[in-house]
């Protein structure tokens, strides 16, 4: 079948993040008001700041601001997540970085699927947080064998996905009426099943175990536990969640609020208590749906991810159990330190940035050759210097939001068991290291507008 028949990656993945969109409304109603408040205070954020509004806008980020940033799934074997990357690639989402959440006492390990480059994320940068449990973490053998006899026994997927995942393999894409009824039956896998596979006590057992191995390994499928919105202004959105009858977590996760803002901020509302049917006719209660936000800075580089977990670090040895405003304010003494004007973050190559001609750089490249130096060009005034997005996630982030909605508990025979190797067994292919991604995009507009000026 000829190439143009079919419909593109990006377009697949638009019609999935809509589609997972639609259902997860209907699933949890306040992810609904959620979005709501949200598209709110973006649009009081764009007409009081109209420099950030210029911004998005040059960076090719003020059409997409309104699509769902990321969704979070958690699988239990390595066979699931193989699948799942064979899915996700339809949709041209690739696996970038590998996370380590039993740092935080939690046993799995994760990866991000999604876009790499540069168009496919202007046009839609939805992504998926996806995690593997991790069996062998699990100290009880008994209950480890019985968590793993539990989950060879289902089949996440459906038949007709299966079906769909050849073909586009075999013939290299989908066509729009076989795209629909794939992203139809792949929504299949992460829709919420309120019937357990598993009885009480089993699934108490798992519960004790850890709240998140009962999450993944009881129920047909594993369920999408979240959906999350970027916002301009996650400070207001949290003050106003509680006006709109939403309960907000303690405290947002990651860097504190800043001039420049650097990778991302977190928080969610708590999540769902639901009734469930065990095996058995025993009904008991599952807490594991939520809805989520964040806010979105400048990706840093090596050196300043290094700075940045260093000042994370000490700011936490001095908190408790902080409230949010106490939280923020240890965060701002401590990241005191970290420099916040961009000329800065530049020129330490702590930050990573896209560099374009400006006007007077435009008309200058009309006329022929010109200084090489980067620095100088930029003084000029022929090129402009401006942040590139982080795109991927935060472990100590993420970290903080599972903790926040499974419960308290912490589980530190699980902790600084890092194991990328077999992860990418699992997968059936190594994770794209971020860091490359965004060094590649910084290189490629420096050698775009030094070429354009003929330097």
């Amino acid at each position: 079948m000829a190439l143009e028949n079919f419909l593109p990656t990006d377009d697949i993945r638009t019609l999935f993040s809509t589609s997972m969109s639609r259902m997860y409304q209907q699933e949890v109603p306040q992810y609904g008001i959620l979005m709501q408040l949200v598209a709110e205070v973006n649009e009081q954020t764009l007409a009081s700041e109209p420099a950030l509004q210029q911004q998005l806008h040059n960076n090719g980020e003020l059409e997409r601001l309104s699509l769902e940033r990321h969704g979070a799934i958690r699988v239990g074997t390595a066979a699931e997540l193989s699948m799942l990357r064979r899915v996700f690639a339809i949709m041209g989402m690739h696996p970038v970085s590998y996370y380590d959440l039993s740092e935080a006492g939690i046993p799995v390990h994760s990866t991000a699927f999604r876009p790499t480059d540069e168009a496919s994320l202007q046009q839609n940068p939805f992504r998926i947080f996806t995690s593997l449990l991790r069996l062998e973490l699990i100290e009880d053998e008994t209950l480890r064998a019985r968590a793993a006899k539990i989950l060879a026994q289902r089949d996440i997927f459906t038949t007709k996905a299966r079906e769909l995942v050849v073909l586009a393999e075999t013939q290299g894409g989908l066509t729009a009426d076989e795209a629909q009824l794939f992203i139809a039956e792949v929504l299949e896998t992460f829709r919420w099943h309120q019937h357990a596979t598993v009885d009480l006590d089993t699934y108490q057992a798992l519960q004790q175990a850890h709240a998140l191995i009962a999450d993944v390994v009881c129920f047909r499928g594993p369920h999408i536990n979240h959906l999350t919105p970027r916002t301009l202004d996650i400070d207001t959105v949290q003050q106003q969640m509680l006006s709109v009858g939403i309960n907000p977590k303690v405290v947002i996760e990651g860097p504190p609020r800043r001039r420049c803002p650097i990778l991302l901020r977190q928080t969610s509302f708590t999540a769902l208590e639901e009734s469930i049917f065990f095996t058995g006719e025993q009904v008991g209660t599952h807490t594991a749906r939520f809805g989520e936000i964040e806010q979105r800075g400048m990706a840093l580089t090596p050196k300043g991810r290094t700075l940045y977990d260093e000042l994370l670090n000490r700011s936490r040895h001095k908190q408790a159990q902080a409230d949010n405003q106490t939280h923020q304010r240890l965060l701002a003494t401590a990241f005191a330190e970290f420099p916040d004007d961009e000329h800065s973050l530049r020129t330490q190559q702590l930050g990573y940035f896209r560099y374009n001609l400006t006007e007077a750089g435009r008309q200058q490249a009309e006329l022929g050759s010109t200084n090489s130096e980067l620095d100088v060009l930029i003084k000029a005034g022929l090129i402009q210097a401006t942040p590139i997005t982080y795109e991927d996630f935060l472990p100590v982030s993420a970290a903080g939001i599972f903790q926040s909605n499974l419960g308290s508990i912490s589980h530190q025979a699980y902790a600084h068991n890092a194991n990328q190797a077999a992860f990418e067994q699992a997968l059936g292919c190594p994770v794209i290291d971020e860091f490359s991604l965004y060094a590649k995009l910084q290189d490629d507009s420096i050698q775009q507008v030094l070429q354009a000026l003929g330097a």
